[in-house]
């Protein structure tokens, strides 16, 4: 009896393989993207990668199948509204996006709520690492600006900077560089730093600017192109472009919406730009290409070149926007393939979530890493006009989230990174090591010429001590001699008193 119900089971085990391996999962993913194009993540720019992913799944796991439903996420309240409609009557199984912090904060908060996984190559800002409550689901498949600021700390430990100016250029609409700064402040509490903002509408407060660049080593800059180029011009006037200061940008989208390191404009201030952008360097996203990466390029700008989205044409790649939602689709089918191995199904949103993070898988562009809070592990370069005649750049430096380790490059110029009053920079990465630095050298030194005056001196008000004590001795002689003599007349009374 006991065989046959063994047997049974076994039997039972094997029908429920076949018929999970051969059942068809029909998945519904909500996407919430602008329809306005002036967005590097529109709808017409992001749905190709998508299908694009869709696409190649077929292929490994033929029984997934995907219906994509786009929706406009171009304000906060058309977001969450749509949201809450769509899932009156059918939750969706899976959302991608928003991008933007506003319509994306709304948007995790309902899907959280409603157990629904959330992957996004947006929401960058510093408050969506917390995944504890409210962005309990939202995985971040895209460098959030907190794993971007993490090359600012490994630089300053390098190269021993210890101060530094955030300028934030403040559109007090989309605020994108007031989230990509703030996450810099965040992640430099070690560091004297402060920052200066301003409006993309108001003239530049050039004297303001320079107050504050006064007295600190280090001046780190998000804005718009030519409000970088204004920057950097007037900075080169006052010759804080002569290497005492040192001057970044930051460009994470390959977009003049932000300062690119463009400083040719064909107009009477070029020369002067070219020689300020000699100090300026880039930190942009590291890009590996692989073979298939360059299919994927040719069929995106196809896709966009067709709808006539001419407007980035200085991207030179595919944005990290489009990269992004691409591997969001291989991320969340592996994931989900697995939670589906381990017994659960699609509506098990904090399972699959919860196999989408702390792993490690290859994206259309290069391994992509994410960490145990859900976030992608980030790979930034670092590019510095190594032509100053030319006025062109390259990539000196590129910086390793997973170790948070730098790469110095064969086009790295240590005197480049050295601050004009200071040692110079160490070329070699740093190591651990029993010799003294310099600080602790110094300390010793000072120590050294300190005691060795106060040995001096001790010596010399020794001797004069000794000099005193003896001109004392030889004038008091006398009266000790009739002190003793006293001493010795009491004693003898005292004596025969007895």
């Amino acid at each position: 009896m006991f065989s046959l119900i063994l047997n049974c089971f076994i039997l039972l085990m094997i029908l429920k393989s076949v018929l999970n391996k051969n059942l068809t999962e029909e998945i519904d993913v909500l996407v919430f993207l602008p329809k306005n194009n002036s967005f590097l993540f529109s709808q017409a720019r992001v749905a190709p990668a998508i299908r694009y992913a869709q696409n190649a799944l077929k292929t490994d796991f033929p029984n997934f199948h995907f219906t994509l439903n786009f929706a406009d996420s171009d304000s906060v309240n058309q977001a969450v509204f749509t949201f809450a409609d769509r899932s009156c009557d059918h939750k969706p199984d899976l959302i991608l996006g928003p991008v933007r912090e506003y319509e994306a904060a709304g948007v995790v908060r309902l899907a959280s709520h409603w157990n629904i996984p959330v992957i996004s190559a947006g929401a960058l800002a510093v408050a969506f690492r917390n995944k504890d409550t409210e962005y309990s689901h939202l995985t971040r498949i895209a460098p959030s600006y907190m794993k971007m600021a993490e090359i600012f700390t490994a630089m300053f430990e390098h190269f021993t900077w210890r101060s530094a100016l955030l300028l934030i250029e403040d559109d007090m609409k989309e605020r994108d560089c007031y989230f990509t700064l703030e996450a810099v402040f965040h992640v430099m509490e070690d560091y004297t730093v402060r920052s200066l903002t301003f409006s993309q509408e108001e003239p530049l407060r050039g004297d303001e600017m320079l107050r504050n660049i006064h007295d600190v080593e280090v001046v780190i800059m998000c804005a718009g192109a030519d409000r970088i180029r204004e920057i950097m011009l007037v900075a080169h006037d006052q010759q804080l472009t002569n290497g005492s200061y040192m001057f970044f940008n930051v460009d994470l989208f390959n977009a003049s919406s932000y300062g690119n390191g463009s400083w040719r404009r064909g107009d009477e201030y070029d020369d002067n730009a070219r020689q300020a952008y000699a100090s300026l360097n880039t930190v942009t996203l590291l890009r590996t290409v692989k073979p298939e990466y360059r299919n994927f390029s040719i069929e995106i700008k196809t896709s966009t070149d067709r709808l006539g989205l001419h407007d980035c044409s200085d991207c030179g790649n595919v944005n990290m926007f489009v990269e992004g939602f691409h591997d969001a689709m291989l991320l969340y089918t592996a994931a989900l393939h697995e939670a589906i191995k381990n017994g659960y199904n699609k509506k098990n949103g904090r399972e699959i979530t919860s196999y989408m993070w702390n792993t490690t898988f290859e994206g259309i562009a290069g391994q992509v890493s994410m960490d145990t809070n859900g976030d992608r592990n980030g790979d930034f370069s670092l590019m510095a006009m190594t032509n100053i005649e030319a006025g062109s750049y390259e990539v000196v430096v590129n910086y390793f989230g997973v170790n948070k380790t730098l790469q110095l490059l064969s086009a790295f110029n240590s005197k480049h990174f050295t601050i004009k009053g200071r040692h110079e920079a160490n070329p070699e990465l740093p190591q651990k090591s029993c010799e003294l630095g310099v600080s602790a050298l110094t300390g010793v030194t000072v120590g050294a010429l300190l005691g060795a005056v106060m040995l001096i001196a001790f010596y010399f008000f020794r001797k004069n001590y000794r000099i005193i004590i003896q001109r004392r001795t030889h004038c008091e002689a006398p009266y000790r001699g009739k002190h003793h003599q006293l001493k010795e007349d009491s004693i003898k009374a005292n004596t025969s008193a007895a």
